[in-house]
């Protein structure tokens, strides 16, 4: 009996050690083999102001790392859009966030961080320096952050910001689509370097749904920054667009607003519609939190199993204290595989008057 003891105390502490093993010890490639039901964090566009750094984000890192989460991803943008350097210090500081959540955490860049630097408030920095900054500095290694990382799938390099991840029976797969037009607007346009990263990114995208058919996946979530647009109902939000085409309207002072995502919304919707089960879009960018259901197809019907999720994000209507997540919950009994809820972290709620 004794001896039966002293092997059952060998393995529990081998398990210990796995669990609190040092960064770079996780689940082999992202692979899960546990629960089919799980909770997953979404959020993205903070923090933007000294409070969200100091008090709000770390709130709801707090919260979620109260929440038992399997992993957490945040959609982009790591400060506001403007009057803010893109200096090395804010990277730093976000690989603190990241790395003080328990779960793995993954990250997509926004444009505040890298397209919009070269905006004069901003310190007037090469776009592409600090994207090739954010590369060799954050996603050096085919690991998540977080205390508890996970390996990823890589794609190749220089475009090693995307990722792809499998957890139970759900494909992953992060692409780096920023906002001001994938890096086709704003202050310094870049044509080339969107040329080459927008057909990466694409291939990426279709090698991620043929490992998910591959794999026999029952979903895929696709996370990315920009909100694309994919309507005419959302122009204050987003480029408005032809549903049917995708095309972008043509609309002043910028006759090109939204060129820069229609080739990847067409073929976007060609994998939604050959995949045939649940796809989930995440993305930032407008700071609206909501959950609908916006692709057509060319004849105009809606594709039901395509659901976007855009997670909440600093908004002027709710002060300095904006600073919530989104819950994705999966679960082996839902035929839509994800539920979303909104979560709200109650030290960041602001006063509000009757």
């Amino acid at each position: 009996m004794k001896r039966l003891v002293l092997v059952l105390s060998v393995l529990a502490a081998a398990l210990s050690l796995s669990v609190l093993a040092a960064p770079g010890a996780g689940i082999a490639n992202g692979d899960d083999q546990g629960d089919d039901s799980y909770s997953i964090g979404l959020w993205g566009d903070v923090p933007y102001s000294l409070d969200q750094q100091t008090v709000g984000v770390p709130n709801v890192i707090a919260d979620m790392n109260r929440s038992h989460l399997a992993f957490s991803v945040h959609d982009g943008d790591l400060k506001q859009g403007s009057g803010s350097p893109c200096d090395d210090a804010l990277y730093v500081r976000s690989l603190g966030y990241f790395n003080s959540l328990r779960a793995p955490a993954m990250y997509v860049p926004g444009d505040n961080e890298w397209t919009d630097c070269d905006r004069a408030s901003n310190g007037g920095f090469n776009s592409l320096e600090r994207l090739n900054h954010i590369r060799a500095t954050m996603f050096d290694t085919p690991f998540s952050f977080g205390q508890r990382r996970i390996r990823q799938d890589v794609q190749r390099a220089p475009y090693v910001e995307d990722r792809r991840w499998s957890f139970g029976d759900v494909t992953y797969v992060t692409l780096d689509i920023p906002g001001s037009d994938n890096n086709l607007g704003d202050v310094a346009p870049d044509p080339a370097e969107w040329a080459a990263r927008n057909a990466a990114t694409i291939a990426w995208m279709h090698q991620a749904f043929a490992e998910a058919r591959a794999r026999h996946s029952k979903a895929v979530m696709v996370v990315m920054q920009a909100n694309p647009g994919f309507d005419r109902f959302d122009a204050l939000r987003s480029p408005p667009r032809n549903p049917q085409t995708l095309v972008a309207d043509f609309v002043a002072p910028d006759p090109s607003a939204g060129e820069g995502y229609n080739q990847f919304l067409v073929e976007l919707r060609a994998e939604v519609i050959s995949f045939a089960k649940p796809v989930v879009l995440v993305h930032g960018d407008s700071h609206y939190f909501r959950v609908d259901k916006p692709l057509l197809d060319r004849n105009g019907n809606r594709i039901e199993w395509f659901t976007r999720v855009e997670t909440p994000g600093d908004n002027a209507q709710s002060a300095s204290n904006d600073v919530q997540w989104v819950k994705a919950r999966v679960s082996k009994g839902d035929p839509e595989a994800f539920s979303f809820e909104q979560e709200l972290v109650a030290p960041n709620l602001q006063a509000y008057v009757p």
